[in-house]
Formats: structure tokens, C-alpha cells, sequence
């Protein structure tokens, strides 16, 4: 499946740096990196894609092995391969699953606030549900909207976010694949069996929000045994959502990682 993409940086092909690709989480889309890849594309192409069933993307069927098949074929078709590949919450999932899938594509890997392992969306699976029982009126307006996700969506950051999924406007309607989302829901909380031995040797950065519970210490033995050359930094005061709560702290950790793998 040929996902959507944005992309910023040169083209001319004179830039020999990898690639930098980012994938968001559950129910966001490319264009919440859009800071990071004016930051980042002064000398290496920057893409930002929509996984499927989110944004502009296509819909289908829900679980990580054919998600990041999803990011190999779009990125081959971009000619952006190998890339660093820079996923927060389900879109560390995908990236960790292209880098063992198919290690080549993959030169470094950055994994934002997401451990390999059951867990760490079940908020999300909630209002998922929750968004699915909703009905939508004949005309929607942006201020509407807000009121509208209120009772299954509490905080004002998630109903922002969520309202870039609607079609606003007259008979409006979901971006996103909402029913795809909501019968994956398993696949995107778990995480796969995977065959022994399956590793990714190239240099792993995981970057956990310090107040969040997203990456524990049990985490740590599976973490090592697929990718034996992790590192693992927190930021202070971040939770789950650390690369918006702390964009410029993540970002110069971002920097300092492609500084040090090319």
C-alpha cells in the first residue's frame, strides 16, 4: 500500500545524507512533524507519512508487519531507502518492525516513548470506541466539533488533534478509517510473536518521556534482545506526548542522533 507522504529538503539528488522519515502515533498524521522537518531539511531530505487508515493515506486491515511493508514499498517508491527512521507510540512500532523486517531499509532507528511489547494504548482503545458510537450531525463546524468529542474525549489537546481526522462542513464525516482502527485495536496495543533470533544490529535510540509509563524496566530484556544496541534517554517532566510537549528537547536530541549515526 502506497502511503501519503510529505516531504522537505533537497531533491537534486546532490544531498548523500540518509533520509529522515517520521511516523506518528494513533490517530495523528504526517503533518504534526511539520516543525521538525523545516528544522531538520536544510541538508537532508525530510518525508512525514500518513500510515494507513490516518490522514490522506489508504484503509485496510490493522497490524504492524503489514504496516511497515506499507513504509518499505512507499519509501522504495520514493527512492528514500535506506533511512533513519524516527516513529512515536504506534508509528516506534512500525519503524521497529521495518528495521526487523528488513534491516537494510532501516539505517538507524529512533523509537519515541513506545517499548516492543503489549501495552501502551489503552487510553487509546477507549476513545476509539467511544468515537465510534458517536453520529455525526448534518453540518459540522471546527468550534462544534470541539463540543461534539467532548463527551468521549476529555482533554482539549486530544479533541485538537482528533478534529484534524473530520471532513468538516456539510454531510461531515471521518479522514480516518475509523472502523479499520477500532478492529485492530489488539493488533495495535500488542505487539507480535516474532521468530527467534530476529534482531536489528544497527544504532537504536529510545527516547522515553520521563512521566510516562510507556517504556519500563520489564521492557528492557526484549528490548536488548532485538536491538542489542539501544540506548535509552528520558526527558524530564515529558510524557507520552514528549516530542509536542517538548519540541525543541526533543528536537536536539534528534539532532544529536543524526549527528552521530550520518
Amino acid at each position: 500500500m502506497l502511503l501519503d507522504v510529505i516531504e522537505h529538503g533537497p531533491k537534486d539528488g546532490t544531498n548523500t545524507l540518509p533520509p529522515v522519515v517520521f511516523l506518528h502515533g494513533l490517530f495523528g498524521r504526517a503533518r504534526n512533524f511539520g516543525f521538525f522537518q523545516r528544522r531538520l531539511a536544510a541538508n537532508r531530505r525530510i518525508l512525514a507519512l500518513d500510515l494507513r487508515n490516518h490522514g490522506s493515506s489508504p484503509h485496510g486491515p490493522m497490524d504492524y508487519p503489514a504496516m511497515a511493508a506499507d513504509v518499505r514499498e512507499t519509501l522504495a517508491a520514493h527512492d528514500a531507502l535506506p533511512a533513519t527512521v524516527i516513529g512515536h507510540s504506534m508509528g516506534g512500532k512500525v519503524a521497529m518492525m521495518l528495521a526487523l523486517q528488513s534491516p537494510a531499509c532501516v539505517h538507524a532507528l529512533l523509537v519515541a516513548d513506545i517499548a516492543p511489547a503489549q501495552g501502551g494504548h489503552a487510553h487509546s482503545g477507549a476513545i476509539a470506541s467511544g468515537l465510534a458510537g458517536l453520529h455525526f450531525p448534518p453540518t459540522l463546524t471546527l468550534s462544534e466539533a470541539d463540543a461534539w468529542l467532548a463527551p468521549v474525549i476529555a482533554e482539549k489537546p486530544v479533541r485538537d488533534m482528533m478534529k484534524q481526522n473530520i471532513v468538516l462542513g456539510a454531510n461531515p464525516h471521518w479522514q480516518i478509517g475509523l472502523g479499520q482502527i477500532v478492529a485492530g485495536m489488539a493488533q495495535v496495543v500488542g505487539w507480535p510473536t516474532l521468530p527467534p533470533g530476529m534482531q536489528y544490529d544497527g544504532p537504536v535510540l529510545f527516547v522515553a518521556g520521563g512521566a510516562s509509563p510507556y517504556v519500563k524496566p520489564r521492557d528492557y530484556p526484549l528490548m536488548r534482545q532485538l536491538f542489542p544496541h539501544y540506548r535509552l534517554v528520558r526527558l524530564k517532566g515529558a510524557g507520552h506526548w514528549l516530542h509536542a510537549e517538548q519540541p525543541w528537547e526533543f528536537l536536539r536530541v534528534v539532532e544529536e542522533f543524526l549527528r552521530v549515526t550520518g
